[in-house]
Protein backbone atom coordinates (compact mmCIF):
# COMPACT_ATOMS: atom_id res chain seq x y z
CA UNK A 1 0.00 0.00 0.00
CA UNK A 2 1.25 3.49 -0.78
CA UNK A 3 0.59 6.19 1.82
CA UNK A 4 -0.07 9.81 0.83
CA UNK A 5 -0.36 12.76 3.24
CA UNK A 6 -3.02 15.32 2.36
CA UNK A 7 -1.33 18.63 1.61
CA UNK A 8 -3.26 21.29 3.60
CA UNK A 9 -1.87 24.09 1.41
CA UNK A 10 -3.46 22.58 -1.71
CA UNK A 11 -6.63 20.97 -0.34
CA UNK A 12 -9.99 22.55 0.42
CA UNK A 13 -13.53 21.76 1.50
CA UNK A 14 -16.35 23.92 0.17
CA UNK A 15 -20.12 24.11 0.43
CA UNK A 16 -23.22 25.70 -1.01
CA UNK A 17 -26.68 26.00 0.53
CA UNK A 18 -29.90 27.75 -0.43
CA UNK A 19 -30.54 31.13 1.20
CA UNK A 20 -34.11 32.47 1.34
CA UNK A 21 -34.97 30.15 -1.61
CA UNK A 22 -33.60 32.72 -4.08
CA UNK A 23 -29.83 32.27 -4.09
CA UNK A 24 -27.02 30.08 -2.81
CA UNK A 25 -24.49 30.99 -0.15
CA UNK A 26 -21.08 29.50 -0.83
CA UNK A 27 -18.11 29.10 1.42
CA UNK A 28 -14.94 27.18 1.92
CA UNK A 29 -12.88 25.62 4.66
CA UNK A 30 -9.13 25.52 4.07
CA UNK A 31 -8.14 23.52 7.13
CA UNK A 32 -7.99 20.05 5.55
CA UNK A 33 -5.71 17.27 6.83
CA UNK A 34 -5.49 13.50 6.67
CA UNK A 35 -4.17 10.56 4.70
CA UNK A 36 -4.84 8.60 1.55
CA UNK A 37 -3.87 4.99 0.94
CA UNK A 38 -3.69 4.13 -2.75
CA UNK A 39 -1.72 1.89 -5.05
CA UNK A 40 -1.73 3.70 -8.42
CA UNK A 41 -3.89 1.80 -10.89
CA UNK A 42 -5.57 -0.35 -8.21
CA UNK A 43 -8.80 1.61 -7.69
CA UNK A 44 -10.13 -0.80 -5.06
CA UNK A 45 -7.11 0.05 -2.88
CA UNK A 46 -8.22 3.67 -2.42
CA UNK A 47 -8.82 4.57 1.23
CA UNK A 48 -9.37 8.16 2.34
CA UNK A 49 -9.38 9.59 5.87
CA UNK A 50 -9.62 13.36 6.22
CA UNK A 51 -10.75 16.09 8.58
CA UNK A 52 -11.93 19.58 7.73
CA UNK A 53 -11.40 22.24 10.41
CA UNK A 54 -14.80 23.96 10.62
CA UNK A 55 -13.15 26.93 12.35
CA UNK A 56 -11.52 27.77 9.00
CA UNK A 57 -14.95 28.46 7.43
CA UNK A 58 -15.03 31.52 5.16
CA UNK A 59 -18.04 32.88 3.30
CA UNK A 60 -16.69 36.38 2.77
CA UNK A 61 -19.00 37.83 5.45
CA UNK A 62 -17.43 37.88 8.92
CA UNK A 63 -20.78 38.12 10.76
CA UNK A 64 -22.15 35.09 8.87
CA UNK A 65 -18.93 33.13 9.47
CA UNK A 66 -19.20 33.75 13.21
CA UNK A 67 -22.86 32.67 13.16
CA UNK A 68 -21.94 29.45 11.32
CA UNK A 69 -19.30 28.71 13.99
CA UNK A 70 -21.80 29.30 16.81
CA UNK A 71 -24.08 26.84 18.62
CA UNK A 72 -26.85 27.65 16.10
CA UNK A 73 -24.92 25.80 13.40
CA UNK A 74 -21.58 23.96 13.71
CA UNK A 75 -20.83 24.70 17.39
CA UNK A 76 -17.09 24.56 16.75
CA UNK A 77 -16.24 24.64 20.46
CA UNK A 78 -17.80 21.19 20.84
CA UNK A 79 -17.48 19.88 17.23
CA UNK A 80 -14.39 21.47 15.65
CA UNK A 81 -14.11 19.20 12.59
CA UNK A 82 -15.94 17.36 9.86
CA UNK A 83 -14.44 13.87 9.57
CA UNK A 84 -14.69 11.46 6.66
CA UNK A 85 -13.28 7.92 6.62
CA UNK A 86 -13.86 5.54 3.73
CA UNK A 87 -14.61 1.84 4.21
CA UNK A 88 -14.63 0.51 0.64
CA UNK A 89 -13.94 1.63 -2.91
CA UNK A 90 -14.39 0.29 -6.40
CA UNK A 91 -13.71 1.53 -9.89
CA UNK A 92 -16.69 3.35 -11.42
CA UNK A 93 -15.20 4.55 -14.72
CA UNK A 94 -12.18 6.24 -16.22
CA UNK A 95 -10.35 7.70 -13.19
CA UNK A 96 -13.64 7.50 -11.27
CA UNK A 97 -13.98 5.58 -8.02
CA UNK A 98 -17.07 4.97 -5.89
CA UNK A 99 -16.16 5.27 -2.23
CA UNK A 100 -18.32 4.33 0.72
CA UNK A 101 -17.59 5.47 4.22
CA UNK A 102 -18.73 7.47 7.20
CA UNK A 103 -18.95 11.23 7.59
CA UNK A 104 -19.21 12.81 11.03
CA UNK A 105 -20.59 16.33 11.30
CA UNK A 106 -21.71 18.02 14.52
CA UNK A 107 -21.05 14.78 16.41
CA UNK A 108 -23.36 12.69 14.20
CA UNK A 109 -21.93 9.88 12.05
CA UNK A 110 -23.72 8.82 8.84
CA UNK A 111 -22.85 6.36 6.08
CA UNK A 112 -22.34 8.01 2.67
CA UNK A 113 -21.36 6.85 -0.79
CA UNK A 114 -20.08 9.08 -3.57
CA UNK A 115 -18.08 9.01 -6.77
CA UNK A 116 -14.71 10.72 -6.74
CA UNK A 117 -12.39 11.69 -9.56
CA UNK A 118 -8.84 10.46 -9.08
CA UNK A 119 -5.93 12.11 -10.90
CA UNK A 120 -2.22 11.45 -10.98
CA UNK A 121 0.18 10.47 -9.77
CA UNK A 122 2.38 13.23 -11.14
CA UNK A 123 5.86 14.37 -10.18
CA UNK A 124 6.13 18.05 -9.27
CA UNK A 125 9.06 20.26 -10.30
CA UNK A 126 10.06 20.18 -6.60
CA UNK A 127 10.33 16.40 -6.42
CA UNK A 128 7.08 15.31 -4.72
CA UNK A 129 4.86 12.65 -6.22
CA UNK A 130 1.26 13.82 -5.90
CA UNK A 131 -2.28 12.54 -6.51
CA UNK A 132 -5.57 14.40 -6.50
CA UNK A 133 -9.07 13.42 -5.40
CA UNK A 134 -12.18 15.50 -6.08
CA UNK A 135 -15.61 14.58 -4.76
CA UNK A 136 -18.92 15.82 -3.43
CA UNK A 137 -21.52 14.88 -0.84
CA UNK A 138 -25.14 16.06 -0.92
CA UNK A 139 -26.48 15.95 2.63
CA UNK A 140 -29.44 17.07 4.70
CA UNK A 141 -27.96 19.25 7.45
CA UNK A 142 -30.84 18.40 9.79
CA UNK A 143 -29.73 14.74 9.72
CA UNK A 144 -26.67 16.00 11.61
CA UNK A 145 -28.59 18.05 14.17
CA UNK A 146 -27.93 21.40 12.48
CA UNK A 147 -31.49 22.67 12.62
CA UNK A 148 -31.36 26.47 13.03
CA UNK A 149 -33.73 28.31 10.70
CA UNK A 150 -36.13 31.23 10.45
CA UNK A 151 -39.57 31.06 8.83
CA UNK A 152 -40.30 33.44 6.00
CA UNK A 153 -43.52 35.19 5.02
CA UNK A 154 -44.29 32.70 2.21
CA UNK A 155 -44.05 29.68 4.61
CA UNK A 156 -40.59 28.74 3.32
CA UNK A 157 -37.45 28.96 5.44
CA UNK A 158 -34.40 31.20 5.38
CA UNK A 159 -31.83 28.37 5.10
CA UNK A 160 -32.22 25.26 2.95
CA UNK A 161 -31.90 21.76 4.34
CA UNK A 162 -29.79 20.38 1.49
CA UNK A 163 -26.11 21.25 1.59
CA UNK A 164 -23.56 20.42 -1.12
CA UNK A 165 -20.13 19.67 0.34
CA UNK A 166 -17.24 19.40 -2.11
CA UNK A 167 -13.67 18.45 -1.43
CA UNK A 168 -10.48 18.77 -3.43
CA UNK A 169 -7.55 16.88 -1.97
CA UNK A 170 -3.90 16.73 -2.99
CA UNK A 171 -1.88 13.95 -1.45
CA UNK A 172 1.93 13.73 -1.41
CA UNK A 173 3.57 10.31 -1.43
CA UNK A 174 5.32 9.45 1.85
CA UNK A 175 5.98 5.70 1.46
Amino acid sequence: MSKWNIDPDHSVGSFSISHMTVAFVRGQMNGVSGTIDYIPGDYSSLAVDFKIDVGSIMTGIKKRDEHLKSEDFFNIKEYPAIHYKSRASERAGFNSVTISGDITIHGVKKAVTTDVYLSGPVKSPFGETTIGITGRFVLNREDFGINWNQPMEDSSFMVGKTVNISFDLEGDLVE
